[in-house]
């Protein structure tokens, strides 16, 4: 097997990636304190054409250096903006059609591996803090939760690897 080079890969300049067609998926990042998160959040966002993130709360927003780090330029593919409030975000997302799910560990979670995402839907995904996680009040608000199932004895993953599982999951069901 040969790597492929750069030439070959096919990739979408900036003009052309706001142009395609979007994933039916909208992020939402609760409180997220690291710059390196939130860039890597960017860079996945773009990986699987995500339509729109979200930056609520504390969570920072481009340009900064230590987002743009991780990011390598996906905050200018990936169309985002700040909203303070995640509570009141989700409110307004779900009354505009939205289905909102949080990314947390939940009574009554629906495990990933089980939830179907309807193709003509559009989701709300909601990543929370990296101590605390998804603020109850907005779990609370949304119409359900989706749990990453995990069988070490952390149960606990970097808010990162939480959004690159689930974006690619939902993703990959999507595209059949």
């Amino acid at each position: 097997m040969r790597k492929l080079a750069n030439e070959e890969l096919q990739r979408l300049n900036v003009d052309e990636f706001k142009k395609a067609k979007k994933t039916p998926i909208i992020v939402i990042l609760d409180n997220i304190r690291s710059l390196n998160n939130i860039g890597s959040v960017f860079r996945t966002s773009d990986a699987f054409l995500i339509q729109k993130i979200y930056l609520c709360g504390i969570t920072a927003k481009p340009p900064h250096k230590d987002i743009q780090k991780t990011a390598l330029g996906a905050t200018d593919s990936v169309s985002w903006e700040y909203v303070g409030d995640t509570l009141g975000l989700v409110q307004k997302l779900q009354a505009s059609g939205v289905a909102i799910f949080s990314v947390e560990q939940a009574e009554r979670a629906i495990l990933l591996n089980n939830f179907q995402p309807e193709p003509l839907k559009t989701y709300g995904l909601v990543f929370g803090n990296e101590v605390k996680g998804v603020s109850q009040e907005v779990v609370s608000a949304c119409d359900g939760v989706i749990e990453i199932p995990q069988s070490g004895t952390k149960h606990s993953l970097n808010i990162s690897v939480s959004a690159g599982i689930v974006l690619w999951d939902f993703w990959s069901k999507l595209q059949g």
